[in-house]
């Protein structure tokens, strides 16, 4: 019985390693062989590098990232500040303040100035009217007394001729003598009068004209306001680009994607347009895969392909073929190709369809197309090995 077991567990065993053989020299005799239209190829992922860099002179405050970080479109990564600048806004400040307090105080005195100055011009002049409508009335009482002078001095001089002839008594001589002085008294009273008035006249002229002058000082005051709104603008202007300037400090991520190099540490000074990290756009990752010469003249711009990754062979990730490089290469010594005779090929970058976290800078991938959109594989295991 025992004997019976051995032969079948040998004949067991012997039948096992015939089959294994079998399918072994099967698989290295009848090798996959690609469809015409598919084209395989190896690289590694790759993607376009950003700098992301400081526009000012300054010295990093603060980073916040680190290598291998994921970032954020948005995200600051670094602060850096300069001292210059902070002083220079500070200066700015005080200047404005300091101009619209003189602004503040000539408005004041420009409402004060409007208020006052035409009705102080507007008295002037009224005041001058009547002055001089005063004496045009007072020289013709002059005139009129100036006449009746006249005429008393005749009377006077002809009663004193009667007088002297004893035609006519003393008394009515008198009554002749008393009326001439006392119209030339009045006649003197109104000229001195006169002359009050030519005074009065002369200084209402001089307050008008200076009233006059004063007006100006309202041009005067509503010039100076606009040359103050004009510094006050352009010190406003000023402040907005130090503004965004310090803005500017606070170095931000234009992208989605991962921090491949910190360049820069807290504390250095950094001149304008040095890098703080290196960072890759997670959307704009691609396969650079190559191919030969025969098989770049088949690709076109826009075919679409997959990318196998070897940790996920069964996920073939959809990609389409957006470049494909007019000059050929030595072939990388990491780069696989069919033919061990081929030195020179071409890249093509092979772009995913839709962004996918799994893939990283760096790792190695391999990429197939297809010319006529048909065909591609679901599986690593579909295609040979290259």
């Amino acid at each position: 019985m025992v004997q019976i077991f051995k032969k079948y567990l040998t004949a067991i065993l012997v039948l096992s390693l015939f089959l294994i053989s079998s399918y072994l020299i099967y698989k290295k005799l009848y090798v996959k062989e690609l469809p015409p239209n598919i084209i395989i190829g190896t690289g590694k992922i790759d993607g376009d590098l950003t700098n992301i860099n400081t526009k000012y002179v300054g010295r990093i405050k603060k980073i916040f990232v680190n290598e291998g970080d994921k970032i954020e479109k948005g995200q600051i990564i670094a602060i850096i500040e300069s001292k210059e600048y902070e002083a220079q806004y500070k200066a700015i400040q005080f200047q404005i303040e300091a101009k619209k307090k003189m602004l503040e105080s000539q408005n004041i005195e420009l409402n004060i100035a409007k208020g006052i100055l035409p009705e102080d011009t507007e008295k002037a002049k009224a005041s001058l009217e009547l002055r001089k409508s005063a004496i045009k009335e007072l020289e013709k009482n002059i005139d009129t007394l100036e006449k009746v002078v006249e005429q008393d001095k005749k009377d006077y001089e002809r009663y004193k001729n009667l007088l002297e002839k004893g035609l006519i008594p003393k008394e009515k001589f008198e009554k002749i003598e008393l009326q001439l002085k006392k119209d030339i008294n009045q006649l003197n009273a109104l000229l001195d009068k006169k002359q009050q008035l030519i005074a009065e006249i002369n200084i209402s002229e001089s307050n008008l004209k200076q009233s006059i002058q004063n007006l100006k000082k309202i041009d005067e005051l509503e010039k100076s306001i606009l040359a103050l709104k004009d510094e006050i603008n352009t010190l406003e202007a000023q402040k907005e680009q130090i503004e965004a300037i310090l803005e500017e400090m606070k170095i931000i991520s234009p992208l989605n994607g991962y921090v491949i190099d910190k360049i820069a540490n807290e504390g250095e000074v950094l001149g304008a347009g040095m890098a703080v990290i290196t960072a890759v756009n997670q959307d704009d990752l691609y396969l650079k895969m190559f191919v030969d010469t025969i098989e770049n003249g088949k690709i076109k711009l826009g075919d679409k392909g997959v990318i196998f990754l070897d940790s996920n062979p069964d996920m073939p990730i959809p990609a389409v073929v957006v470049k494909i490089s007019q000059k050929a290469e030595f072939t990388p010594k990491e780069v696989a190709v069919k033919e061990d005779r081929i030195q020179r090929v071409f890249a093509v970058h092979l772009k995913p369809v839709s962004p996918n976290p799994l893939l990283k800078l760096g790792i190695p991938a391999i990429g197939v197309i297809s010319i006529d959109g048909k065909g591609l594989p679901k599986s690593l295991k579909d295609i040979p090995e290259i």
